[in-house]
């Protein structure tokens, strides 16, 4: 697919946009159902857009900055492997490729942001002689050029993949054979299913397990939609919130479970 002008600056100005929330987390440009949906729209693959997205949050979720530890870069993964779809052609199709590029490609950009954090140490030390002068102005304006050295991060990257012609990254994409093509499909579906058990092992606890489990339940057993099941999980939100308010106000000891609150009334 080949790409108006408008649309490439328009990407090249999301992706610059994800590369500074990498730091700021205001409005979360960085995030992958953000960053592809975004990227579908203005470059006419909303769908795509949004199914990529939304299959890659499920793995971002589970990245997280720990103590020394880096997490993978969620901004370059979820930008480069959005213009691969786009460049790619094949629509949703392509969703399950453009995961297993993101990965590989999320580990990459922990490169990147060596390298960018680097830099910033000297424009650490010029702040830190601005603060001795008391020249504030001089700190904001070095704050600024910190934070766009994060977008350039992801923007030039994302205008170098934009720049290689479609037809060469449909070619690539055609010549990779069977086995790699169904190889990176179901590594891709593990990627995703490890990031579900990262998000649960985050958030499992005796209180919220029952719900878990009726959730994968209904979604096995049923033919429901995506709307209901989202109707559903609020219902379920909003019983436990009652319970938890009941439990909360009840005569007996709190023990933090609601339902063992209430129990403990009878």
């Amino acid at each position: 697919m080949t790409l108006s002008i408008i649309s490439i600056i328009l990407v090249i100005v999301i992706a610059f946009l994800a590369g500074m929330e990498g730091i700021l987390d205001q409005f979360q440009f960085h995030q992958p159902l953000v960053a592809c949906t975004l990227i579908g729209l203005v470059t006419g693959n909303l769908e795509a857009g949004i199914v990529l997205g939304g299959a890659l949050q499920m793995v971002a979720l589970g990245w997280a900055n720990i103590g020394a530890a880096v997490a993978p870069d969620a901004a370059l993964a979820s930008v480069a492997s959005a213009i691969i779809l786009v460049l790619g052609g094949q629509g949703v199709a392509g969703v399950s490729t453009a995961i297993a590029i993101a990965i590989p490609l999320s580990v990459a950009g922990l490169f990147l942001t060596m390298i960018v954090r680097t830099i910033a140490v000297p424009i650490v030390h010029m702040m830190d002689a601005a603060a001795e002068h008391g020249n504030i102005r001089r700190i904001e304006w070095l704050q600024i050029l910190g934070i766009c050295l994060q977008g350039l991060r992801i923007a030039i990257p994302a205008a170098a993949l934009l720049f290689i012609p479609a037809q060469t990254v449909q070619e690539i994409l055609r010549s990779m054979p069977k086995w790699l093509n169904d190889g990176m499909a179901i590594g891709g579906g593990m990627v995703v299913a490890v990031g579900y058990g990262m998000v649960i092992n985050m958030m499992a606890s005796r209180e919220v397990w029952p719900f878990f489990i009726i959730g994968f339940v209904v979604a096995a057993l049923t033919q429901l939609t995506l709307i209901a099941l989202g109707a559903l999980g609020i219902a379920l939100a909003i019983i436990y919130l009652n319970l938890s308010e009941r439990g909360n106000s009840s005569n007996g000891g709190n023990k933090g479970d609601p339902l063992d609150d209430i129990l403990n009334d009878y």
